[in-house]
């Protein structure tokens, strides 16, 4: 028969188990810094050998890492998910943008919906905060340094997909967003300040925030892929501009060579 002895579970494998949901779930990310082994270990109700012996269990996953006088941090899980090579190739191929941005549409239109169908009371005042944050930046009298609009498009965005309650969809998007946030597919500060109208992305993310709100999925999804519709035909502008200009400036060195 293919039954066994029900073993209590080691409190040091409780707390490795729990610590990997928080990691799995995106509570605790890539970086974050666990509390110090004395209060963690009263968090968790256990003894701080207990908790030491999980902790090296988690190293050996490659879940946590040391840090000498700094304390123990959630690793950077997310490193694998794009080899050195392909990033580099991203970064040196302007479709490679292109696809990034579709790859988006798709993934973040289906948070979208997953949001508003699925997302919690709790899920869903996160991603209204979060917006109120950005009208607040967009104000002209607004005292916020330089790139924090940028920062809660991201924050943003990822409020809608961890409000979508799909883990793998979760990790993988994070992995792009850390992309994009080192501007591999696209430096989101010039983008912003060349070819986009900041009251016209406002406005945008006002439309998704709304039907999210609503709690009507078809016009979420909708609305992310307007948004990012949007996106694309501002760097395709982008693109052509340049393209135009280094025509431009080779006219311009032919015409002055026969002066």
């Amino acid at each position: 028969m293919p039954f066994e002895k029900v073993q209590s579970e080691k409190l040091s494998e409780a707390v490795v188990r729990q610590i990997e949901l928080l990691i799995l779930r995106g509570v605790l990310r890539p970086g974050d810094r666990l509390p110090a082994e004395r209060e963690l270990a009263e968090k968790l109700g256990v003894s701080r050998p207990s908790l030491r012996e999980a902790l090296a269990s988690l190293r050996e996953k490659g879940l946590v890492e040391a840090r000498a006088g700094a304390g123990v941090f959630v690793a950077d899980v997310l490193g694998s998910a794009f080899s050195p090579a392909l990033v580099t190739l991203f970064a040196s191929h302007d479709e490679a943008v292109f696809d990034a941005l579709s790859f988006r549409r798709d993934m973040e239109g289906l948070a979208a919906e997953r949001a508003a169908r699925l997302g919690s009371a709790a899920d869903l005042r996160v991603i209204g905060r979060i917006f109120a944050r950005m009208e607040g930046a967009s104000d002209p009298a607004s005292s916020t340094k330089p790139g924090t609009g940028a920062r809660l498009d991201a924050e943003f965005h990822m409020a809608i997909i961890e409000a979508g309650h799909n883990v793998v969809m979760l990790h993988m998007m994070r992995s792009m967003y850390d992309l994009l946030r080192e501007g591999v597919f696209y430096n989101r500060q010039v983008m912003f300040e060349q070819n986009i109208t900041r009251d016209d992305l406002l406005e945008q993310h006002r439309a998704i925030n709304g039907a999210i709100q609503a709690r009507d999925p078809a016009a979420a999804r909708a609305a992310v892929e307007a948004h990012l519709d949007y996106i694309m035909d501002a760097i395709r502008d982008q693109i052509r501009a340049r393209h135009n200009e280094e025509i431009a400036r080779q006219r311009l060195a032919f015409e002055e060579a026969r002066e």
